[in-house]
């Protein structure tokens, strides 16, 4: 733990230990093979047959030497159990480059990488109560907060460390593998993996999680002792992304739930083409699971059809997986674990592109 002050809690720990009594147990797809209900599920109608093209759509990813596979997280699906499962598809090289909010990276990987859980909510009291326990809830899932500061204030010693200059959230991102290949408590992290096999890490909305606190208290720490301080640089973010689809040429999009994660991934075919690669293929294949409305016309929702219009993905092969992603995710990665495509896939490692 660090040496920082942590705010305690106001009631008994008796009552928080009762609540944090369930660790989250990540899903493991090594350990099952779906391809039998995927391929059940293909001669099905409704969700399950989107499911199975989807699916069927990743594996071609896998297949196609060609392709780069950018994989695209939002949502809190790392807490509620696929952790282990990103983990999976970066070790056994089925991604080559990820996007993800801060919450995906911070809050929930780079968390547990400290040694600490996330919780099954078994019993919900009052969110007051909660509140006064120092226990946040994430729908069904309970984070304690005392352990989410170490996370905090780690961010803000990694940033101290720095040297004090703009930097990515790829970079920054490179720093925290780099930490934790030295400190952390999980040999089974994201970001840990990430820094081990070369695969970039984007968080364009990085300080929108627990690494924001983190990086305030640095820079304020910073500015009163008259120090200069590190800086985040989101260009820096949709310029580098944009480097590995120039890079890449033919992309696969696997995109779980929208927001940013989504629209950075999509947008770097625009980017490149103003950067004068008229040439610049769109996303060849994409694979988009998620529950948002269409209706609304909020960018999260926005289909993968509509994302044609704007010369981002092609129509050709793209499907849309209308589904909460825990339950159906680990079908179609499971599926393409075991079908094996990826073990004679050739590795990216784009992160050396900006060595």
């Amino acid at each position: 733990m660090t040496t920082e002050t942590l705010i305690e809690p106001q009631v008994n720990d008796t009552r928080k230990a009762a609540l944090l009594s369930s660790p989250v147990e990540h899903i493991d797809i090594t350990q099952f093979d779906a391809r039998p209900i995927v391929e059940a599920m293909s001669k099905m109608s409704f969700t399950s047959r989107d499911l199975a093209r989807a699916t069927g759509l990743y594996n071609a990813m896998l297949e196609d030497p060609d392709c780069s596979i950018i994989l695209a997280i939002a949502g809190s699906t790392s807490a509620g159990g696929c952790m282990d499962l990103y983990a999976e598809l970066v070790r056994s090289n089925m991604v080559d480059a990820i996007v993800a909010t801060g919450a995906t990276i911070v809050d929930m990987d780079f968390f547990e990488a400290l040694g600490h859980k996330h919780y099954q909510a078994n019993e919900i009291p009052d969110d007051d109560t909660l509140r006064s326990l120092l226990i946040d809830r994430i729908y069904d899932t309970y984070i304690d907060e005392t352990q989410l500061q170490d996370c905090d204030f780690t961010i803000g010693n990694i940033a101290d460390s720095l040297e004090p200059r703009p930097n990515s959230s790829r970079a920054f991102i490179r720093e925290m593998g780099k930490w934790l290949l030295a400190n952390g408590k999980k040999d089974n992290s994201l970001v840990k993996l990430a820094y081990e096999h070369d695969v970039p890490i984007f968080c364009p909305a990085f300080t929108d999680s627990s690494a924001g606190f983190g990086l305030v208290k640095h820079q304020v720490d910073a500015m009163k002792r008259g120090d200069p301080y590190m800086t985040l640089d989101s260009i820096a973010d949709f310029r580098e992304l944009t480097d590995i689809k120039i890079k890449a040429g033919t992309t696969g999009l696997l995109m779980i739930g929208g927001g940013v994660p989504k629209n950075f991934a999509q947008d770097t075919v625009v980017c490149a083409e103003i950067l004068g690669h008229e040439d610049v293929e769109v996303h060849k294949y994409a694979v988009q699971i998620t529950v948002a409305d269409v209706r609304d016309g909020a960018c999260s929702s926005s289909t993968l059809q509509e994302a044609a219009s704007w010369g981002k993905v092609s129509t050709a092969q793209e499907q849309m997986v209308f589904a909460e992603a825990t339950s159906v995710l680990p079908l179609l990665a499971s599926d393409a674990y075991h079908r094996g495509a990826w073990r004679k896939r050739a590795k990216r490692r784009f992160a050396t592109l900006f060595d």
